[in-house]
């Protein structure tokens, strides 16, 4: 190449360079936020030695995955959209609420349970009901419409449940097997319908133990074990696992809560619809 050539392969490389622009370092990728999440360990009636157990559990989850940060509370203080005192905070600082055995009546002021019912029908944020948030506030209507029904008993106390998964493509119960069973304390519930919820996971009613008759009062023999659901805008997930304290040493029980938050918090998605009973041949 002569001199002349060279020069002008040069000029032309320079206008090619100064019409691209001056080189760019690509920006580096935004890390993710964590959402807020407030862990409610209080409880008004029988206290679950497993409480402060799924309370650490799930707040170290979050801190290892860095999908939420949390805040343990064992009083109803923050469940308000008014002033929550100095240096606290109210519900507007949260995107979702796990209830870890919340117990019994709640006594919430008529301000409170407004903005408890608004947070999630009306802001659209996210509910995990542990075990026995299924007992409490059976003088509250919308709170059992909210979760999904209420405590109606334990026929069987503590024993190893057999469990069939019933939607093996939702998020909090994939991970599991089609057929297990878990050592834990499992309800029935009542003012419950599964016409009203998506049906995750359920005892298999044809390998449980005897009962005294009386203690069940379940007709249809329909136990769910967890399920979803919808109240109004907001994410709602329950399920009865997680009495016993060894519970939250277990990757396959802590793993489905840790996935429910994430599918309440809108990380993932799974469905809400209703659907029938399934023969466990079927599942």
């Amino acid at each position: 190449m002569t001199l002349f050539a060279l020069t002008v392969s040069l000029c032309a490389l320079d206008i090619l360079t100064l019409a691209r622009g001056p080189a760019t370092t690509p920006p580096k990728a935004q890390k993710a936020v964590p959402k807020t999440v407030l862990l409610l360990g209080a409880a008004r009636d029988y206290q679950h030695d497993s409480i402060s157990d799924a309370m650490v559990a799930l707040s170290a989850l979050g801190r290892r995955t860095g999908a939420w940060d949390a805040y343990l509370r064992t009083d109803f203080t923050w469940i308000t959209k008014g002033d929550p005192g100095r240096n606290g905070k109210n519900l507007s600082a949260f995107d979702a609420i796990v209830l870890v055995s919340t117990t019994g009546a709640w006594n919430l002021s008529d301000e409170q349970r407004r903005a408890f019912l608004s947070f999630v029908r009306d802001d659209g944020k996210g509910i995990v009901g542990v075990h026995a948030a299924l007992d409490a506030n059976y003088d509250w209507p919308e709170y059992g419409e909210m979760l999904g029904g209420w405590f109606d008993g334990h026929p069987w106390n503590t024993f190893d449940a057999p469990i069939l998964l019933e939607d093996p493509r939702f998020p909090a119960v994939r991970h599991l097997r089609r057929t297990f069973s878990k050592h834990d304390e499992i309800y029935q519930a009542k003012a419950w319908s599964r016409e009203k919820v998506n049906v995750l996971l359920r005892l298999d009613d044809a390998k449980l133990p005897p009962a005294n008759n009386e203690s069940v009062h379940r007709a249809d023999r329909d136990f769910a074990v967890a399920w979803s659901k919808m109240y109004g805008r907001g994410r709602v997930f329950y399920s009865t696992l997680g009495h016993t304290k060894e519970s939250w040493v277990d990757p396959d029980v802590t793993t489905m809560y840790g996935e429910a938050i994430r599918w309440v918090l809108g990380m993932s998605d799974g469905s809400t619809t209703p659907h029938e009973r399934l023969p466990p041949g079927r599942h």
